[in-house]
């Protein structure tokens, strides 16, 4: 009878320590970045940026140094992300794109962790805002602030910046802009002792334009001293036409030229970065006093780059290494380590799968990006996948450890070696002893492309496009 008792109460404590073990379902912090390029301190390539609070957390978890969007525009961008569903199957490559027409709210990343429990709610720039779906969530911010203050220039402002590239110091506190509202949001539900597992999104705006920040960030980059991006004079030289069309060499680039104001525009760019990681950073401080914190993983990304120069373009909408590199950095209690850096090349389809597996739910069929989970717990882990990313119909570059390969809808290609050439600046796509370089990458290519499911309106994009054909019929 003794023998009985004790294999019971044996059973009963063995039972207990198995409950205890298993962990609950990870709640998810998933930071949105517009805009924000390679010039993070932990990429290391521009050396006047002031990232503290982005390298803080890289340093937190693992930071990849390859990761690459889907398409270095807002809207399919971030259709993608959200989706599961590469550009070239659903058609939604520009701004101008309804996604809401192609992609049903049960194939949205939102919809598969609100059917596994979770509480989904979020604040800012998560999706295109022209596009806006709130259904998808429980909760949202919906008043962010009309962003009164961004019209608020210093007195020393000169303007409001060159042509369509918008900059300038403003008279006014951080709380005045929208991304200090969103960041709020974001620290509020931190601050709560949640009754089921939550989704929380912070979408912040900045750095996209216009670079409109409070004058004190403008001080920490003096106009003087901005050292210029890498830049080749004639960089465009063995370029096929589709190549110099996409750098559009005679639209921003030569308004900045002719007024002579790069320097100040880099000014305003990385005023405008050094002002999101501060809000970065009050997020951060808000996850370490959170309590839910021990059983919180953080993913933070951004929707694209973006060209300040190089290749004589400005803006995204591009598939060189400075439209489509951006920060990745996953910090998941128990799975990663402080201070992990990956070199592997990953695109931004793997955070709909890595965190539905991380979190214990199912990853939907149609998602098209792999898991990076082995990647988390070792950085270093075989990969032998490239990141592949789409600009408009049948335009895309695959991007290995070493190569950039670019294909365009008319046949035109690239082929940098990533190794010898980081800048981009010698193509080798005729190259024959680079024949198998080319090939290799080629293998990643899609078979099909889905057409444009075409739109209204265009935004940022279409108005570039717009000023562009009106200062050539000027000519």
């Amino acid at each position: 009878m003794k023998a009985v008792r004790f294999l019971l109460v044996l059973a009963l404590l063995t039972s207990a320590r198995t409950f205890a073990a298993t962990p609950a379902k990870p709640n998810v912090l998933f930071i949105a970045v517009d805009d924000l390029r390679d010039w993070v301190g932990y990429l290391g390539h521009h050396p006047q940026t002031k990232t503290p609070n982005i390298d803080r957390l890289a340093k937190m978890g693992v930071a990849f140094t390859h990761s690459d969007c889907a398409a270095p525009v807002c809207n399919p961008s971030r259709a993608a992300l959200m989706s599961g569903l590469r550009p070239f199957t659903t058609g939604v490559y520009n701004n101008n794109n309804d996604w809401r027409v192609v992609i049903p709210e049960e194939k949205t990343l939102t919809h598969a962790f609100r059917t596994a429990g979770y509480f989904v709610c979020g604040s800012g720039k998560i999706y295109h805002e022209a596009y806006k779906r709130r259904g998808d969530w429980d909760d949202y911010l919906d008043n962010e602030g009309g962003g009164k203050a961004e019209k608020k220039l210093a007195k020393n402002a000169q303007d409001d910046g060159v042509g369509g590239i918008k900059f300038a110091p403003l008279d006014c506190a951080d709380s005045e802009l929208p991304d200090y509202k969103i960041a709020d949001y974001a620290i509020a539900e931190l601050a709560k002792k949640h009754d089921q597992p939550f989704f929380l999104a912070c979408g912040l705006h900045k750095p996209h334009m216009p670079w409109n920040v409070p004058q004190k960030y403008y001080d920490l980059f003096p106009v003087e001293s901005i050292q210029l991006p890498p830049y080749l004079e004639d960089d465009l030289k063995d370029l096929p036409p589709a190549g110099v069309k996409m750098a559009r060499p005679e639209s921003d680039h030569k308004n900045i030229l002719t007024a002579g104001r790069w320097k100040e525009a880099i000014q305003g760019y990385l005023a405008a970065i050094a002002y999101t990681d501060m809000n970065i950073g009050r997020v951060l401080d808000a996850y370490d006093k959170a309590p839910d914190k021990a059983n919180t993983l953080i993913v933070l990304w951004s929707d694209h780059g973006w060209h300040l120069g190089e290749k004589h373009h400005w803006r995204k909408f591009a598939l060189w290494e400075e439209s489509t590199r951006s920060p990745l950095i996953w910090v998941v209690p128990g799975l990663t380590k402080p201070g992990g850096v990956s070199a592997r090349t990953v695109d931004f389809m793997s955070i709909f799968p890595t965190l539905t597996d991380l979190c214990g739910i199912a990853t939907p069929s149609h998602v098209e990006g792999p898991s990076i989970k082995p990647l988390l717990a070792d950085p270093k882990a075989e990969w032998n996948k490239p990141a592949l990313t789409t600009y408009q119909f049948s335009n895309h570059a695959v991007r290995s450890e070493g190569w950039r390969y670019i294909r365009y809808a008319d046949g035109g290609e690239e082929l940098y070696n990533e190794q010898t050439d980081p800048n981009e600046w010698t193509n080798l796509a005729s190259d024959p002893q680079s024949a198998a370089q080319k090939a290799e990458l080629a293998k990643s290519l899609p078979a099909t492309n889905a057409r444009d499911i075409g739109g209204v309106g265009g935004g940022e994009e279409k108005a570039a496009n717009k000023k562009e054909k009106k200062a050539r019929k000027g000519k």
